[in-house]
Parts: C-alpha cells; structure tokens; sequence
C-alpha cells in the first residue's frame, strides 16, 4: 500500500475528527481568507459577462488547488533527504489541517441546533436573527414551521457541499482534491446566483460546482437512505421527487432526507428577494417541526461519518490494488533505487540512501 494512500487516510480521519471537536473558529478561518482573496479578484474581473466569470472561476478555484498541490509536493520533498519518515507525518498532517478547513458539519449542525432551541423557546424573533447564518431566505417573511423546514433543507443540501462533497474529492485528488472543491463550492455560493450582478458572471461557478458536486450528492443520499429511520421512504422520496427539484444535487439530497424523516420539504419560498415555487419534495410526509431539526442534524452526523468510512476505505483499497510499484511516482521511486544500486556512474556523484524510505 503506497504510503501516499496510508498517510492521507490517517489525516483524513485525524481532520473529522478535528471538525467534530472543534468546528469552524470565529477568525481566522481558511475558508474565510479565500473568500476574501475571491472577492478582490471579482473586484478586477467583474464583467456582466459569462467569460469574464469563467476566467474568474478558473483563477480562483484553480488557484487554491494548484498553492495546495504545492504544498504536497514541499511535503514530499522532505524524502528526498533523511527526513523520509518524517515527510509521511508530516504529509498527515497537512492532509489533518486541510480536511479540517475544509469541512463544515459541526458548525453547520451547531447553527441549525441554534434555530432549533430558539424556536422550542418559542422565540421567533431569535430564530429569524439566526437563520441567515445557515441560508439566504428572507427570515421575516417565515413562520415556525417554515423557519424549521428552511433549516432542515439547509442542513441536508449542506450535508453533501461542507462534509460528504470534499471527502469524495479528497479521496480523488487528496489534498489539492479537498481545496479545490471546497473552492469551487465557496465561489457558487459567492456568485453562484441568478441575481441581476451574478447572473452572467456567476454561471461558469454555478455549473462547476453543479460538476464538482454531483458525486458527492448521490452519495449523500445513499448515505441517508441507508442511515435514515426509514430506508424505504427515503429511496422512494429520492426516486419520485429529486429529479424535479431546480437543483440536480440538491434535489436528490433534500428528497432523501424528507423521505427519510417522514417530514415534506420544498414548495414556496422567499429567496435573495424573490419568491420561489419549487417541487413538494415526499409530498405525503407531515409538516417540518421544530424537534425535525434535531433529527435531521443527527442523520447528517451519521452520512458524515459514514462518508469518511467510504472515502478512506476507497482510497486504501485503490493503494492495496496499486501496489507499491504501480502507486504515484513510483517511476520515480524505481530510478532513485537504480541510483543508489548501480553506483554513482560517469559524472555522477552517489547519494546515502533516505532514511526509512523505500518507495517516493
């Protein structure tokens, strides 16, 4: 198994569990720095114009990937010295902090538990002052119950975008996998919407996140079919319905979870100033209650975790298949070894061999 795949396992799991203990910090946040950073390049390229958004959607997310592909190969190079096995902690540990940054769910289930006890204490006002920290509806236009079902199709939708999306793509592409969805998924968000400035700008960000996020959403509805109080509801929740909805990775998403808990989703809403009609998504399930958010935070728990069980198991088993001759820049590895076998050469000066270091 390439330590490559052992290594970045470990810190995949090492960053969940940071999340779970720790969630977002209040400053500081990476995330938060990038979204600056994007800001100040839409403030240059900003043009009612979809080529302008392209080239500001590629700057961006390929920006971060590429600085976090960088920063793996300078992790790397540290087995090119007697610091071989140090590189694979340390390898670990940037795969720790990126997966960290990257995923959302404790904070997200944090934000969503705050609606939730201020609407049990019947504080309505409370509630509609919270709301906006989870999505961009109109807070003062909701009652409780839609207040309560605002939060529990934000917590599924995000779900899939803050934990179950980024495991899939670092599963994929490792740590430059993590930062370029996470990436891709903060400029959607940015100005990924049909508002009058973004409408044309924002497209090319809206349907790379549409791309990025389509794996992870149809696992995250499997996750919650599976994990979900009743299995059979969510699948036919997810069959009938998902489809319908105006967003191909919300839709299957919020369809599984309505299913899943027994509770309706969709319909009327007000969004970023204009009102929706959207799909009835499980339309013979009841009404969302306050107590459903609680409900729906422990079930995106357990996708969350599930997801991580998936991605990591994946990835070991694509290194076990590999082998270490066949794992990434084994070439390499197998010319370093001629090296230090054949002798220094013509013209060539021989190198002591790293230290514990047998395949990069």
């Amino acid at each position: 198994m390439g330590a490559d795949h052992a290594s970045y396992a470990c810190g995949a799991a090492l960053g969940f569990l940071g999340d779970l203990a720790t969630g977002d910090p209040r400053r500081g946040h990476p995330v938060a720095a990038f979204g600056r950073a994007a800001l100040a390049v839409e403030r240059l390229l900003w043009r009612d114009h979809r080529g302008s958004g392209a080239l500001y959607a590629a700057l961006c997310a390929g920006g971060a990937a590429a600085g976090a592909a960088l920063s793996v190969r300078a992790v790397r190079a540290l087995g090119g010295g007697a610091l071989g096995v140090p590189s694979r902690a340390a390898h670990t540990v940037l795969t720790a902090s990126a997966t960290w940054a990257v995923l959302g769910g404790t904070t997200l289930g944090r934000e969503a538990r705050a609606v939730g006890g201020a609407l049990a204490a019947g504080d309505l006002d409370a509630a509609r002052r919270r709301l906006p920290h989870l999505c961009g509806r109109d807070p003062q236009a909701l009652d409780e119950r839609q207040i309560a079902r605002a939060v529990v199709e934000s917590v599924a939708e995000n779900t899939s975008d803050a934990v179950v999306g980024a495991l899939v793509w670092g599963a994929v592409g490792g740590v430059p996998g993590l930062v370029g969805f996470r990436a891709v998924n903060t400029l959607d968000a940015m100005v990924g919407h049909k508002s009058p400035r973004y409408r044309r700008f924002g497209w090319a960000a809206a349907r790379l996140d549409d791309l990025a996020g389509w794996p992870g959403a149809r696992l995250t509805a499997t996750l919650a079919t599976l994990a979900g109080p009743d299995p059979r509801g969510a699948r036919r929740a997810w069959l009938r319905e998902g489809h319908r909805h105006p967003s191909p990775n919300a839709g299957p998403v919020e369809a599984a979870f309505a299913g899943a808990l027994g509770v309706r989703l969709g319909g009327t809403l007000a969004y970023g100033g204009r009102v929706e009609h959207r799909p009835v998504l499980n339309p013979g399930g009841r009404a969302v209650e306050a107590a459903d958010i609680e409900r729906a935070v422990r079930l995106s728990r357990r996708v969350g975790a599930l997801a991580l069980g998936v991605s990591v198991g994946a990835r070991l088993a694509v290194g076990a298949a590999l082998g270490p001759s066949r794992a990434p820049h084994g070439a390499l590895a197998r010319w370093a070894r001629s090296l230090r076998t054949d002798g220094p050469g013509p013209g060539r000066t021989a190198r002591p061999a790293a230290a514990g270091r047998d395949g990069i």
